[in-house]
């Protein structure tokens, strides 16, 4: 098993002064939490069609420091929270007010020096599990470059990223087409010998992107048989899980058996708090041995205080309510409802200023009791529905 480096956290006089201000604010704030138990939310028992299952488990400590755990069977010890670089490699995006946060600094060099900052306030806060992919535009070059730069030790970190989809865009915020999903024998070997060049010796984890039924990558020997090989690199093997249908995914992905063994690792999945209809297979997957990652923990905004849908009010009172209680934000609330799940080994964060990696670890600190979790059930929505909106929603 790999063993953490020491390593001095990188200067960070390129961050803003408010991320100095609220970094200390959080250091200094004392919370009180609720002296009920907290509840294991695992989806083995009474799941009642949504998800969820309240079972009293003990209290946890109520730590500042973030938390590591060994990914599945991998052995790769990674953070509990991760930093996904989908919205800091590419001027656009579908994250609700991705635009009003990079607001006119959206050239290569300043998004490079915008991911470089929320890095580095990733790492200072504990993070040491960072994920990108070859559609996400320059986000593989811009982690490369940050890892150098920095000389950060190949043990310290873990990587991961993901081949399928080319990025399209040229560089624009709305395109006619910002992505092409190719998963093919080609593509995989063409984006493969990318990556690497990119992150030069830092990938730990390799995943097909976005795997769907209807891709028919699951059924294709010669793309099976690649990954095969590059596993034999000391190369781990995973797949991202995308719409309606991630649990079908899952579940074959899980039988998918090579020479022996599992051919597939680690699954990167949505679940949130509107889209929870994952996780038994989840679960089922973790059982197994496999790693979990969750992505989407905030919806790409909806599960904030920025969706403005009116037909979302009601479910964005319930979460300002358990903020209140908490005394936290409704972002915190939305990621510790993921963290708290057992088969989370990871849940990213998609952050793209250092204040928001700042917010996001708050997390945390929080133990959400039954109370809380019983009515943050009640946002849980129709998978269809979900990845029907999520479908519309605009880049920007």
């Amino acid at each position: 098993m790999r063993s953490a480096a020491r390593f001095t956290p990188p200067a960070f006089r390129s961050c803003s002064p408010q991320y100095w201000a609220r970094s200390w604010k959080l250091l200094s704030v004392r919370r009180r939490l609720s002296s009920r138990a907290s509840f294991d939310l695992s989806s083995k028992r009474g799941v009642n069609g949504s998800g969820y299952n309240l079972q009293p488990v003990p209290k946890k400590r109520n730590a500042r420091k973030m938390e590591s755990r060994s990914l599945g069977s991998t052995e790769l010890m990674v953070s509990r929270l991760g930093l996904g670089l989908a919205a800091l490699g590419r001027p656009g995006y579908i994250n609700l007010h991705h635009a009003k946060d990079l607001g006119a600094q959206s050239s290569e060099a300043a998004m490079e020096h915008r991911a470089h900052c929320v890095l580095d306030a990733a790492w200072n806060a504990g993070i040491r599990y960072f994920d990108v992919a070859r559609s996400y535009g320059l986000a593989e070059k811009f982690l490369g470059s940050w890892l150098r730069s920095h000389s950060i030790s190949r043990p310290a970190v873990i990587v991961g990223s993901k081949w399928g989809y080319t990025y399209t865009a040229d560089w624009k915020i709305q395109a006619q087409s910002n992505e092409i999903k190719n998963h093919t024998l080609a593509n995989l070997q063409k984006q493969w010998r990318e990556s690497a060049s990119w992150l030069n010796g830092y990938i730990d984890l390799y995943q097909i992107h976005s795997a769907t039924m209807e891709s028919g990558v699951l059924d294709d020997p010669s793309v099976l048989e690649e990954l095969a090989r590059l596993k034999t690199k000391d190369i781990h093997i995973g797949l991202s899980l995308s719409g309606p249908d991630q649990t079908a995914t899952l579940r074959k992905a899980m039988a998918t058996i090579l020479d022996g063994s599992r051919l597939f690792e680690t699954v990167q999945a949505t679940w949130n708090l509107l889209e929870p209809s994952a996780g038994p297979a989840l679960s089922e997957a973790h059982a197994a041995g496999m790693g979990v990652i969750v992505k989407e923990a905030l919806a790409n905004g909806r599960l904030t205080n920025r969706n403005p849908d009116p037909g979302f009010a009601p479910k964005l009172a319930i979460l300002q309510q358990e903020a209140a209680r908490f005394d936290s934000s409704v972002d915190a609330i939305a990621l510790a409802s993921c963290l708290v799940q057992p088969f989370a080994d990871v849940v990213l964060s998609g952050a793209v200023t250092a204040e928001h990696v700042q917010g996001n670890v708050n997390s945390f600190l929080l133990n959400l009791d039954g109370e809380a979790m019983t009515r943050l059930a009640a946002l849980a929505e129709p998978a269809q529905s979900y990845w029907a909106t999520r479908k519309n929603l605009p880049w920007n």
